[in-house]
Order: C-alpha cells, then sequence, then structure tokens
C-alpha cells in the first residue's frame, strides 16, 4: 500500500511538473505551497524562492496594490470558489511584464474545510506575438489597397493609383473627374504629395464657392485701391502655388470671363494681379476637378473648347462607389477605425446582415455618403458590432425611402416646385429647414431641389448659413 501510494504521489508530481501550464497551491493562510516547472521558466523564479511567499510575489495586475491574497479571507475565490478566468500581467523575476490568463479555485476536503486554493497561469506572449505578426500582416494588405489617403482594392481603384503614381512627378496639367463624394480633392493631394515636389505649396480652391469678382481676387490677387475695400496689395493661389500645386476643385462652375482668364494661365504662365497691368511669371502645375461631364457642357457653350482641351492633358477619372462595391469592407473599416479614435469607443466591425445592406445600397453620394452613414451608426451604436439598426434609415429601407418619407411631410409640395421653378424661389428658411431634414447633407438637399451640392454652398454662403449645423 504505501509503494502504492508513494508512485501515485509520484505520478502526481510528474503530471504536475510536466504541464504546458504554470500552476501553484497556496495554503489556507495564503503562502505558495508548490510550485511546478511551468511557473519557473514563466516567472523566473525557483520553486525554492517560491515556495513560502504569498502571490503578491507576482505583482499580478488584477490584484497589485493589495493584501490579497497574502489575507486569503480577502481574496474572492474565498468568497465564490473561483475567480473569473481573465487577462492579467504578472511581473517577471527580471522586472517585465508578461501577459497571461490567471484562474483560481477553491479546494475543500470531505468535510468541507478549505485545504488551499489552486491557481493556473496560462503564457499569452505567443498568442500575443502571433496577433502582433497578423495584425502586421493586415496592417501590410492594407497599405497595398490605399495610397495616401485614398483606400480601395478593386480594379478600377488600382488604375485609379497607376494614374496618381504616373502624374505626380509630372507638371502635365491634371483634370480629375468623378462624381460629388468620390474623393477628387484626396486624388489631388495624393498627386502631389506622393511626387518628388511634395515639400512645395499646395494650394486649394473651390471655384464655386466664390462670386466671379471674388473668385478673381482670390486666384490673381489685387492691387492697393483695386476696389473698395482693397487697402493694400494682395498676392493671389495663384502666386502662393508658384513652385508647387494648384488645385481648383469644381472648375465647370467657372464663369466665362474667369474661364479666359485662367486659359491665359495655362498658355503663357503668368498673371496679372486685378488692378494692375504688372505681368508676374509663375511656374506651377494645375490640377482641376469637375463633377460634371465638361464635354457636355462644351457642346452647349457654357464651357470653353480650348479651355477644356488645356484641362484635360492628363485625365483621371474616378469611378463612383456602386461600381467598385468589393471595396466597400475595407472602406467600412477604415471608417470605424476613425470613429473608434474619435470618439473613444472600441466597436470591432459591422456585422453580417448590415454589411449585406451597404453592399445592395446604390451610394448617389459615394465615399462620403458612406463615411457619413459610419458616423451615423457610431451615434446609435451601444455594442461592440454595428446592427442594421444602426444604419441610416435611407440605407436600411432603401435609397428612395427618404424621398418616399418626404412625399408625407408638409414640405413635399415646396420641395417639388423647387425642382420645378428657378432658384430665387429658395429661401433662407426653406434651406435650414432641409438641412435639418437631410442631416445637414449637402449633396441630399442638392439631389432634393435637383441642384448641385456646389450650388447648396453658394446658396448657405450667400446668406451666412454655417457649413455645420451649430
Amino acid at each position: 500500500m504505501e509503494t502504492h501510494q508513494l508512485w501515485n504521489a509520484n505520478f502526481l508530481n510528474q503530471i504536475f511538473d510536466t504541464m504546458a501550464e504554470g500552476l501553484f497551491t497556496l495554503d489556507d493562510l495564503g503562502t505558495i505551497t508548490s510550485w511546478n516547472k511551468s511557473m519557473e521558466k514563466l516567472t523566473g523564479y525557483s520553486a525554492i524562492e517560491a515556495v513560502g511567499n504569498t502571490c503578491s510575489l507576482l505583482e499580478c495586475s488584477r490584484c497589485f496594490g493589495k493584501k490579497c491574497p497574502a489575507n486569503v479571507k480577502k481574496c474572492g475565490v474565498i468568497k465564490h470558489g473561483k475567480t473569473e478566468a481573465k487577462e492579467c500581467t504578472l511581473r517577471h523575476k527580471d522586472g517585465y511584464e508578461i501577459a497571461v490568463i490567471k484562474n483560481a479555485r477553491l479546494a475543500h476536503n470531505d468535510r468541507g474545510q478549505i485545504l488551499g486554493i489552486v491557481e493556473t497561469v496560462t503564457d499569452l506572449t505567443e498568442l500575443k506575438k502571433i496577433k502582433q505578426v497578423a495584425e502586421d500582416a493586415r496592417e501590410k494588405l492594407e497599405k497595398s489597397y490605399r495610397l495616401g489617403n485614398i483606400i480601395g482594392k478593386s480594379m478600377v481603384m488600382q488604375n485609379v493609383f497607376e494614374a496618381i503614381r504616373a502624374a505626380s512627378n509630372s507638371r502635365a496639367t491634371i483634370l480629375i473627374q468623378g462624381e460629388s463624394g468620390t474623393g477628387k480633392e484626396l486624388v489631388a493631394g495624393a498627386i502631389h504629395y506622393h511626387g518628388n515636389n511634395s515639400s512645395t505649396p499646395f494650394v486649394i480652391v473651390n471655384c464655386s464657392a466664390l462670386s466671379e469678382s471674388l473668385l478673381e481676387s482670390e486666384l490673381f490677387g489685387h492691387v492697393k485701391g483695386a476696389f473698395t475695400g482693397a487697402h493694400k496689395d494682395r498676392k493671389g493661389r495663384f502666386e502662393e502655388a508658384d513652385g508647387g500645386t494648384i488645385f481648383l476643385d469644381e472648375i465647370g462652375e467657372l464663369t466665362p470671363y474667369i474661364q479666359i482668364k485662367l486659359l491665359r494661365v495655362l498658355q503663357e504662365r503668368e498673371i496679372e494681379r486685378v488692378g494692375d497691368s504688372k505681368k508676374r511669371k509663375i511656374d506651377i502645375r494645375i490640377i482641376t476637378a469637375t463633377h460634371a461631364d465638361l464635354y457636355e457642357l462644351t457642346q452647349q457653350g457654357k464651357f470653353r473648347e480650348d479651355l477644356f482641351y488645356r484641362l484635360k492633358v492628363f485625365p483621371i477619372n474616378i469611378p463612383p462607389l456602386r461600381e467598385r462595391k468589393e471595396d466597400i469592407p475595407i472602406l467600412v473599416s477604415h471608417f470605424i477605425k476613425k470613429g473608434n479614435k474619435r470618439e473613444d469607443k472600441s466597436i470591432k466591425g459591422l456585422d453580417n446582415t448590415g454589411m449585406a445592406q451597404l453592399m445592395k445600397h446604390q451610394w448617389p453620394g459615394n465615399i462620403r455618403e458612406l463615411e457619413n452613414a459610419i458616423e451615423h451608426a457610431f451615434v446609435i451604436c451601444n455594442a461592440h458590432r454595428i446592427q442594421l439598426n444602426d444604419l441610416p434609415v435611407e440605407i436600411t429601407q432603401g435609397s428612395n425611402h427618404g424621398l418616399n418619407t418626404l412625399h408625407t411631410s408638409p414640405l413635399f409640395n415646396q420641395i417639388n416646385a423647387f425642382s420645378t421653378k428657378k432658384a430665387s424661389v429658395l429661401t433662407r428658411e426653406d434651406l435650414l429647414e432641409l438641412l435639418d431634414q437631410c442631416n445637414w447633407n449637402k449633396a441630399e438637399v442638392g439631389r432634393r431641389i435637383q441642384k448641385s451640392r456646389t450650388s447648396v454652398w453658394k446658396y448657405m454662403k450667400k446668406w451666412g448659413i454655417p457649413l455645420q449645423r451649430q
């Protein structure tokens, strides 16, 4: 019998020491009574050093700063019979922290008396390394799907990336064409910052945001006394961009007079400030963008044909989101990351039903509409994943839902009239009410009154309405 008991004890000790997990025990006073080989390897403390101490030796992040379990009566395992397995850190003998999962159970004899506590420790170091390798691989993959702030793995976007790379080190005039919300300004920025002259000025001008006289002064500058309020000489945006790049957004909105002046800049590479006769040479690359069909505008006589051909030396066409739906998942992931950082949340992603609905939607507002949809979801979502019902109603119930709802609202007849009457029918109060209805989405307001987003911006500027809800 004694030989059999001795054999059992030896066998149990072998099991104890061959376990991959760290395991140690404490008596009913909280003193370490055993310490297996895995604990020695994991913590750097030998069994001789550990046995007789309390587990405060490990400075566990779950109980650091407490006397538990040196005083086992204050330990949660005494009260509940166990502790929940949780990720935490232990401090190695050499001073660095180790990521582990720590678990504890209370042991009793047949009479219900406490024999001690059994604790297991699972080393997460290798798992952390594997996760880091996976994260590094994912980030590397993401980088291959992006250029600057532009993201896309679809073939059409890879073609855009190739065009950007080709254009970045060229001084040729570039025309970027694409629907509202497709990211034309991002493409312009990528062309400039991806090139060898990225340290030179990059100047952006929205040609639809200013009246003709203000735009002329903005682009070309003016001399003192050129007009009322011109109290001193002022350098224009063309001069500010000298040596670098100027990006003229919404070029299709230029008046005939400004079109002529821009044509001269392209031909002569020189400008005259308003009210001045002195010609000033400039060395700039000109990038323009439009959501309009410039060729169609030339056919209608609204845009100069000679200017059109000067602008489209190197055209880049950005596809709408509905033609690159395979990019939606990585765009969603990108916007969720931004949202987590902005809102200090930890949303993991979008559930399958929500993603399926995003893939069905036609995205008339393109990337901007998708980003707004995720921002909307962040306001509502209280779970770890965005659900279908967290998304805007026009997405969850179809792209026409917003218009169908509008048909039942008091504003419907008024909005319907806007599409058939002159723009002057629109009042400041009408626009404010529409902006509120559309959550201040200018593109959606434009669709409802059958005007461009830039036209909406012009009305807002004219009536002193801020770009965002105050």
